[in-house]
Formats: C-alpha cells, sequence, structure tokens
C-alpha cells in the first residue's frame, strides 16, 4: 500500500488508503488518477463548507437574489473526481483474502 499525499485532508487520505488497500492500486497511472480524484473530492468539500455556511443563495451588490457562485465549483469538482475514479474501472470487485462470493449475495 503507497502512502496517501500529505496535501490531501484526512477524509481524502483515508478514501486514498481504502481505495488503494481494497483494489491493489500500484501502478503509476492509477495513483495518479486517485490523487486527481481526490484532489477534486477536497474541492469539493471546501466548496461544499463555505456553501453550507453562506446558503445555496446569496445577494449581489445591488441586492438581487444569485445562486452561489461556488455551486458551480462544487458541481464541477464532483463531476472531475467521478471521472478520474470512473477512469480507474473500480465498478469491479475488489480483491478479497479469502474465496467465495460476497457476503450478502
Amino acid at each position: 500500500m503507497k502512502k496517501s499525499p500529505e496535501h490531501l485532508s484526512r477524509e481524502a487520505q483515508k478514501w486514498w488508503l481504502k481505495l488503494t488497500a481494497d483494489y491493489d492500486l500500484t501502478d503509476p497511472a492509477g495513483l495518479l488518477l486517485l490523487q486527481t480524484s481526490m484532489e477534486a473530492f477536497d474541492r469539493m468539500r471546501i466548496a461544499q463548507g463555505q456553501i453550507s455556511q453562506d446558503g445555496t443563495a446569496i445577494r449581489d451588490r445591488f441586492g438581487q437574489i444569485k445562486p452561489h457562485p461556488l455551486l458551480t465549483a462544487e458541481r464541477d469538482s464532483r463531476a472531475q473526481m467521478l471521472m478520474a475514479l470512473k477512469a480507474l474501472h473500480l465498478d469491479i470487485e475488489p480483491l478479497r483474502s479469502a474465496p467465495g462470493r460476497p457476503y450478502g449475495t
């Protein structure tokens, strides 16, 4: 298991460690895609935090109600994260240490 990049948030680092362990991600291209997805995840969380504080609508300098400008950053970061995760092809079953069907099937 490769150590998570230090610039990632704790939450993103936890995801990094889980995904690298569950899917045995070790190749440089896969790790770069994972890092890209976790950086987008962090940007999404930052935007979500500010939107939670300010609300989804704000008033502009003329007093008109407008959508929060970070709504687009949140949406774009989520899309970037999902695209990078999709490029990793994580929709396959993770590696398991024991043979047999997964629990619950």
